[in-house]
């Protein structure tokens, strides 16, 4: 212990141990998903902020553990960012250096089991804190939060619908921590041990409690995934490819048909030949067709990213303008001073314009449908606004080409999951290159995935459900009780303080006096 003690003394090494230790939960996401690994994930971080000399020290320790954190679930990015995710990651590394320094504050030393127990509920609350400032749409928005790990579990994802991927996240930390304490903290294992029963109990009550979706019926919805299509023409192509996929579809009987995320490389107002074709396989396959024009508008000025219901007339007037735009790939914030990104990655050389409102779109057949586009899938307030709204089923529209070979595809299909978990109602996921998939109102997987090698059509039996669930009808409570127990701790910690400054100003006891009426000095 001592030897190990004595390496970390550098604070190079320690660093970089930081890092590393914050880079672990990676394993956890897709596509590793070792979603087991999320609940110990944190220990040794948390074991190296509680071991820190200084406060200062942990803090600096939560920075690393944040700097790693974010460069490792955000490394598919580095084609496109280049230098700048380590900038960026070292901007966001700094909201867990005061997550560092609380961990010390808590646990450094030999923490009494009442301590303990406060760091269970304290630090999950601190992380909550760091996920709710990170999920921010202008710091990139919430992708990589930790309750993301839990997307194929059926027991998490019940959880889901009660308090959303905020009571995950919650979870896991807590977990994380008892762990941590039972193995460091010989006073504070029954504590550590009661957290743990605690959590699962939770877990079961949820399980039993939480109300299931009622199924009303199904439809059938055609999911168009045509492939990665490269070269100068590659959109006339790609065109031309879902087109052709699309034509399989007649016969079917499909009640939607979704292409993915700038499925179609020109405004319709400016190609009305393209909008007949369309229109055309609309009545060929008797079913609306929901496609995604990344172009520049023909009525207003700027390039918009935008969802448009096509029907056997053409297109049907409902459309959907994507509102949260992914930082340098849609726009560069203050293009005037970071404006260069341009030069060192793949950075928008345009900024695209933003929506104004969500919209939820009526579909033929009776089918209400709440669009949403690219990374906006990861928030989960949209969702829940759409499910509020009336939709009955939510489509996320995607192109992660950019990023083929990369654990990015994965990682975008599962947020579907928890979208789905979240507000009862089934997810389909429609993709340009993969990975494509459609999860119901559970969050259970439906039909196949369709991943990255595949050019495609693929018809699901997808359930409609209705009800709302705890998640929908309270939003982000999690958020809200967090608070409240920081609030409540910083309260307990500032009255620690003040109350021996208290009785130092007023001793009980007069000072004792010698032979001479001079009081005794201390010491003398």
């Amino acid at each position: 212990m001592r030897t190990v003690e004595h390496w970390l003394s550098s604070p190079w090494r320690r660093s970089c141990v930081g890092a590393l230790a914050g880079a672990l939960p990676v394993a956890a996401f897709p596509a590793p998903s070792l979603w087991w690994f999320a609940y110990v994930a944190l220990v040794p971080w948390l074991l190296l902020a509680r071991s820190a000399p200084t406060g200062r020290r942990a803090a600096y320790d939560g920075w690393c553990g944040g700097f790693g954190f974010m460069v490792a679930v955000h490394h598919w990015l580095l084609p496109s960012l280049s230098v700048f995710i380590f900038l960026i990651a070292g901007l966001l590394g700094v909201l867990w250096a005061p997550w560092g320094w609380v961990t010390r504050r808590l646990l450094g030393g030999a923490p009494s089991p009442g301590r303990a127990a406060v760091a269970v509920l304290v630090l999950p609350s601190g992380w909550l804190m760091v996920e709710l400032a990170r999920s921010w749409q202008g710091l990139g928005g919430p992708w990589g939060m930790l309750g993301a790990t839990q997307w194929q579990v059926t027991p998490a994802l019940r959880l889901a619908s009660v308090g959303g991927i905020w009571l995950l996240s919650f979870l896991v930390v807590a977990v994380n921590v008892a762990v941590a304490v039972l193995v460091s903290v010989r006073e504070a294992r029954v504590p550590a041990v009661a957290s743990l029963v605690a959590t699962a109990a939770a877990t079961s009550a949820a399980w039993m409690w939480s109300p299931r979706p009622d199924v009303d019926g199904h439809v059938r919805i055609a999911v168009v995934q045509p492939g990665v299509v490269d070269g100068t023409d590659s959109g006339d192509r790609r065109f031309d490819r879902e087109e052709q996929l699309t034509r399989q579809l007649a016969g079917h009987h499909p009640d939607l048909v979704v292409w993915g995320e700038s499925s179609v490389g020109y405004d319709l107002g400016d190609r009305p030949d393209l909008a007949r074709r369309i229109a055309a396989l609309s009545r060929e396959t008797g079913a609306d067709i929901l496609v995604n024009v990344d172009a520049r508008r023909s009525d207003r000025p700027g390039i918009y990213k935008s969802s448009l219901l096509v029907g056997p007339d053409g297109p049907t007037g409902e459309r959907y303008d994507k509102m949260r735009l992914v930082p340098f790939g849609e726009y560069i914030p203050a293009r005037s001073l970071l404006g260069w990104a341009t030069s060192v990655g793949k950075a928008a050389g345009e900024d695209r314009r933003r929506g104004t409102e969500q919209v939820v779109m009526n579909v033929g057949h009776g089918l209400r449908i709440g669009p949403m586009i690219c990374f906006e899938t990861a928030f989960p307030d949209m969702s829940r606004h759409l499910a509020q709204d009336g939709a009955q089923v939510l489509v996320g529209q995607s192109s992660t080409s950019s990023f083929q070979d990369s654990w990015a595809p994965e990682q975008h299909a599962s947020l579907a999951a928890l979208r789905a978990a979240e507000t009862g109602r089934t997810m389909v996921h429609a993709t340009l290159t993969g990975v494509s998939a459609v999860y119901g109102p559970g969050g259970e997987r439906i039909g196949p995935w369709l991943g990255t090698d595949a050019s495609t059509v693929h018809v699901y039996e997808v359930p409609v459900a209705r009800g709302v669930t705890p998640f929908v009808r309270y939003g982000d409570w999690p958020v809200g009780g967090a608070l409240l127990v920081l609030a409540a701790h910083c309260l307990a910690e500032g009255l620690r303080t003040v109350r021996p400054r208290r009785g130092a100003a007023a001793p009980l006891v007069p000072p004792a006096r010698t032979v001479r009426e001079s009081p005794v000095r201390p010491g003398r």
